[in-house]
């Protein structure tokens, strides 16, 4: 085996193993901590679809995380109250069954995308980040306003989600559900960016004109793309409520847009895999740093500056040896 796929055996067997390590060691918070970082990995490589393959640097995809987030909370608190969602045109009603609400806050958050996507999509560079930041920022304050679902102090769920099977409640159970859904999406993307379809979106981040000069459409397969990216970060939000049993809008400020941004440079751009390391090595930073210091970012600064610097394919490319990009 090659550099590249010894790192990612390695990678896998890490976090596959995780649990029972935590378990032996009587370490339980291990596992919250790993849920955390799948999560946020899950999050980080549907916007690496997004920034290394279509070259669409958006700022507003913390968005989709909040409304995955807020589809589970809002369900849940419709669900305890016995009160409907909706009354018309048909009746729904809450649920806290995982089997409808995972993937309804993924179709939750992929249609925001493809209303948001569809109008930013007609503009490029500058314009295309500020807009997407500007639909961020929008809903970020109208979830603010909806004081039914606890407005500005957000939202609280008595408990998780419930999948047959599976008991949400124990650490294990749930940690194995996030590496599941990040592993399909895993799988799925990168069947997805070697494809045809692929190949036309890397062509467009490239150069679009030329895509364009080929008889190409490529605002629908960007369209499609950020679509896709949409709803996995809604998966992402989903669970990220179920582990913190809790919903605010400030899982749609940019802040964590620029989090996740964060996340995929440092692991590596253009790499589907790079993004989970970088994750990791992010909430690690942040977990050690933050026990010595509350300005634990002043850290990071240079940090990220010096991984951009000396590894420019990111900590995954430096481990795994890969000089191209998107590879």
């Amino acid at each position: 085996m090659n550099r590249k796929q010894i790192t990612l055996w390695c990678g896998a067997i890490i976090l596959i193993l995780l649990p029972p390590f935590a378990l032996q060691t009587g370490s339980p918070y291990l596992l919250s901590l790993g849920s955390r970082i799948l999560i946020y990995a899950l999050a980080a490589v549907s916007l690496d679809l997004l920034l290394g393959y279509g070259a669409m640097i958006s700022l507003g995809h913390a968005a989709f995380v909040g409304v995955g987030a807020y589809t589970v909370g809002i369900l849940h608190f419709h669900s305890s109250a016995a009160e409907p969602v909706l009354t018309w045109p048909f009746l729904f009603t809450g649920s806290d069954n995982g089997l409808l609400v995972l993937p309804l806050a993924a179709l939750t958050a992929a249609f925001a995308a493809l209303i948001i996507g569809a109008l930013c999509l007609r503009t490029i560079g500058m314009h295309f980040i500020m807009i997407t930041l500007a639909f961020a920022q929008m809903l970020y304050y109208f979830f603010i306003s909806l004081e039914k679902y606890g407005g500005d102090d957000g939202l609280s769920l008595a408990a998780r989600n419930s999948l047959p099977g599976l008991d949400l409640g124990q650490g294990s159970h749930f940690y194995y559900l996030c590496l599941a859904a990040l592993f399909l999406f895993l799988f799925f993307a990168h069947k997805l960016v070697n494809s045809r379809f692929g190949l036309i979106i890397r062509g467009a981040g490239n150069n679009d004109r030329r895509i364009k000069g080929l008889g190409i459409h490529s605002y629908r397969y960007k369209l499609t793309t950020f679509v896709i990216a949409g709803g996995s970060a809604g998966l992402a939000g989903a669970l990220l409520a179920n582990q913190t049993e809790f919903v605010s809008p400030g899982l749609m400020h940019w802040t964590l847009s620029g989090e996740l941004m964060v996340m995929v440079l440092l692991g590596g751009l253009g790499t589907l895999f790079g993004p989970v390391l970088g994750a990791a090595v992010f909430l690690l930073l942040e977990e050690t740093l933050a026990m010595y210091t509350e300005h634990w970012m002043i850290y990071m600064g240079p940090f990220l500056v010096l991984t951009v610097i000396f590894a420019k394919h990111g900590l995954f490319g430096f481990l795994s040896g890969d000089k191209e990009k998107n590879g």
